[in-house]
């Protein structure tokens, strides 16, 4: 009997001996082996700010007495905030994706399919673009299936074949997972989450027009011919571009990285995405607590007497500054960040929605009140916090705690963006 109960307990620390080398855990807690390393990257022209708190709101006192900037302490997490304002040519990058991206279906609709390859085996209905097959605008074959993308012939001026620039839609798709967080709305047993998947289409042209609709008696027309395309102002922040065209350009901007990252075998990154006003505010400040403004101090000229950004100073002379409208991206001196005009240059949305008493009710961690409007609601439920000031604002909108709004389906000519994107981890340094 006991030598068979030796053999038995002899069989068992066998087995479990085998068992144990064939998992290679020993019968530990050690998690999921062959997980890699990762370090995180600085993305290009985007700056690393650390988390930390500060005391948002007005460093001086609020000129229009509305309260609607309060004093409150904050807390924000690490971050990658764009060093500079969004260019004419970075977005226009997106616009071309976009047509590029139109003439391509076209063309597969026509019957050519070397545009497409096939992305997953195991799902042959989805079929993907080829973006390595080159793009041949003037190939007789394809002439046929672009042709609707130009403007037809009673609208071309002097007869210019111009790409139709109410053609150039963009769909796109995010999950909204504040609406999946309220379990509480979510119908009994409901398992399908496709309910949380948005999608929207929107055209992605700026609205060059801006210029001359944002001002009366005001000769501007230059400006709407030449400010977007020419290379003259390639280096200039884009405007007369909406909150939903910024939003937009965020996806876009999260899906070219994530896309390369795929086909080069790396994972995925954090989304881009327009700021909060409260990180927009903690980044402005360049890490200098009570700064009335992003270079420090309570004056807009420098011991010089050189102004510092470019706004509407003294009683409207526009180019004292060294501006006259808008100016380039990296124009006069970064706050501590390395940031370029965070005051003045263009106003920049922000992915917050307005609301006079939002320092009240949101929270201290990561402040963040957003309101996704739709078309029918009222206009009050559509204002987006703006930052900065902008070249025809006067000192008091280039203030670090000054909040103003614009409307998310209008278009400006003094409102630009600049996108974010969260760091994965805490702080730099705890990846190593």
């Amino acid at each position: 009997m006991k030598n068979n109960m030796k053999k038995f307990l002899l069989y068992v620390l066998i087995v479990a001996g085998l068992v144990g080398c064939k998992s290679g855990d020993n019968g530990q807690l050690i998690g999921v082996k062959d997980r890699g390393l990762w370090f995180d990257f600085d993305p290009y022209g985007m700056a690393y700010i650390g988390m930390g708190s500060y005391q948002m709101g007005p460093s001086d006192q609020d000129v229009f007495y509305g309260l609607t900037t309060q004093a409150k302490t904050v807390s924000v997490q690490a971050f990658y905030i764009d060093d500079q304002e969004i260019s004419n040519n970075e977005y226009r990058q997106f616009v071309m994706w976009v047509r590029d991206s139109i003439a391509r279906r076209k063309i597969v609709e026509a019957g050519n399919e070397d545009f497409l390859y096939l992305e997953n085996e195991d799902d042959p209905d989805y079929r993907q673009l080829n973006w390595e097959t080159k793009l041949n605008w003037a190939d007789p074959n394809n002439k046929e299936a672009l042709n609707d993308m130009f403007l037809p012939l009673g609208e071309r001026f002097y007869h210019r074949k111009d790409i139709d620039a109410r053609k150039l839609m963009f769909e796109y798709w995010w999950v909204d997972l504040r609406e999946a967080a309220k379990r509480v709305n979510r119908p009994q047993g409901l398992t399908d989450r496709s309910e949380f998947i948005k999608k929207d289409i929107i055209n992605v042209y700026p609205d060059t027009l801006a210029w001359i609709h944002d001002f009366t008696y005001s000769f501007n027309e230059p400006m709407t011919n030449m400010y977007f395309w020419h290379i003259a102002y390639d280096d200039y922040p884009v405007v007369g571009v909406t909150w939903k065209q910024a939003k937009a350009f965020c996806i876009w901007r999260t899906q070219l990285m994530n896309n390369f990252f795929a086909m080069t075998g790396n994972t995925y990154v954090q989304d881009f995405r327009l700021p909060t006003e409260s990180e927009w505010e903690y980044a402005s400040r360049g890490g200098l607590a009570s700064s009335l403004y992003p270079w420090g101090g309570p004056y807009i000229r420098n011991s010089l007497g050189c102004f510092l950004g470019n706004f509407k100073p003294m009683r409207g002379n526009y180019v004292v500054d060294g501006g006259f409208h808008s100016v380039k991206t990296n124009s006069y001196n970064p706050n501590e960040y390395g940031l370029y005009c965070m005051a003045g240059n263009v106003s920049e949305w922000t992915n917050n929605a307005f609301d006079e008493s939002a320092y009240n009710f949101a929270h201290d961690l990561n402040m963040d009140y957003q309101y996704d409007a739709k078309e029918n609601d009222h206009s009050a439920l559509k204002r987006k916090v703006l930052r900065g000031g902008s070249w025809k604002d006067i000192s008091w909108y280039l203030q670090t705690g000054t909040r103003t709004y614009e409307y998310q389906d209008t278009a400006k000519c003094y409102i630009g963006f600049r996108c974010v994107m969260s760091y994965l981890g805490r702080a730099k340094g705890d990846d190593l």
